[in-house]
């Protein structure tokens, strides 16, 4: 299961986040630096509607909604990239996600206290960014030597790798990230062999008061915290940025969907936020999702955006992709609209696909295949 990092300066809200997507208080959320010090990790479901509505017109025995594992890492503070504060446990987790949730404080409150005494989320960003940079200039330094030995003697990947860093350094010597630096495919690919920092997708959550929630979400630039995150995400990150309370979310956590939503509405908002960052983040991580549906369960499975039908096939099992025949499939507007996969049929929006077939984002499938 592919793995988000949530990250950010101190008392950012971040630990208030983790708890409100994962719907628990596992993690600590207090009022001092660094009371993350170990990863939380959880489960996170992706908010689906189709699944309510094909289970209801298969009659399904349950939904099993797609997943993915998010991890609250520990707030980095400056000098991260030599060993400040906990930069050695930030760097090594935040390494082993794939993609990176960055939370931004863009809110007052003197009773919650910022790691450098004021607010300003543009300075917190750069400051995340500048440690991630650091870190990644100093590991392909190393890396560097190492190849350019081999490179000397012949080896082709050294050569490549080497042709990639000549690039990757002088941007990084520049402050920025390694995932806006403009490489080919080929040599994205290679640069993935270095596991940077700077090169994970990330999208930034900027984290506003109860106050400002309704007002930020109807027209997030009247908010001038979260438009100056919007535009460096956009402008210096080529990134999203979303706007979500966390506060607000934590105080839902044991409210049910009733009540969450009654609640909502008493504060003149529809949806706070938490469950957009989780479907942004679902596509940041780069998945897509295909449906299955019967009397016994609709579950939406996860893919790669893109991935062939046998690879598709083979999230549900190995035995699927490798005696993979066919694929029965119609779109999840054409079946809600037809009423039944007989009626798809009849109208000839149910088709069958074989193995070059790119599977769609609510694609309704049933896979043919022999072992």
């Amino acid at each position: 299961m592919l793995k988000a990092g949530i990250v950010g300066m101190p008392n950012v809200g971040k630990s208030t986040l983790f708890n409100a997507v994962t719907r628990n208080r596992n993690a600590e959320a207090a009022n001092y630096p660094f009371c993350t010090i170990d990863p939380n990790v959880g489960v996170v479901t992706v908010p689906d509607p189709r699944l309510g509505v094909l289970g209801e017109m298969s009659k399904s025995e349950k939904t099993v909604p797609a997943a993915i594992e998010f991890v609250d890492i520990a707030g980095l503070v400056e000098g991260a990239s030599e060993g400040a504060g906990l930069g050695n446990k930030f760097l090594a987790n935040i390494r082993e996600t794939d993609a990176i949730v960055q939370v931004v404080r863009c809110f007052e409150n003197d009773d919650i206290i910022h790691e450098l005494g004021s607010v300003d989320p543009l300075r917190d960003i750069e400051i995340i960014n500048a440690e991630l940079v650091l870190a990644d200039h100093a590991a392909l330094e190393k890396r560097k030597e190492s190849r350019e030995k081999k490179a000397r003697g012949g080896d082709k990947e050294a050569k490549a790798e080497l042709a990639v860093m000549e690039k990757l350094l002088p941007h990084l010597d520049a402050g920025r990230p390694a995932i806006t630096c403009g490489l080919s495919d080929d040599e994205r690919g290679v640069m993935r062999e270095f596991f940077l920092l700077s090169s994970k997708r990330t999208i930034f959550a900027c984290n506003v008061s109860e106050d400002e929630l309704a007002a930020a979400l109807a027209d997030p630039e009247s908010n001038p915290m979260v438009a100056k995150v919007r535009g460096y995400a956009r402008d210096a990150h080529g990134a999203e940025a979303v706007v979500i309370s966390a506060r607000i979310e934590e105080e839902m956590i044991d409210l049910e969907p009733g009540e969450a939503k009654e609640f909502l509405a008493d504060m003149g908002v529809e949806d706070s936020g938490v469950s957009a960052l989780i479907r942004s983040v679902y596509h940041l991580l780069g998945l897509s999702t295909y449906l299955t549906t019967g009397e016994k369960e609709t579950r939406a499975w996860t893919i790669p955006a893109g991935a062939k039908a046998p690879q598709a096939a083979g999230v549900i099992h190995g035995d699927f992709e490798r005696g993979f025949i066919a694929a029965e499939v119609v779109g999840y507007d054409d079946l809600v609209e037809l009423g039944s996969k007989a009626a798809a049929r009849e109208a000839g929006k149910l088709r069958i696909e074989g193995k070059d077939y790119e599977v769609k984002d609510g694609d309704v499938v049933e896979f043919r295949f022999n072992v």
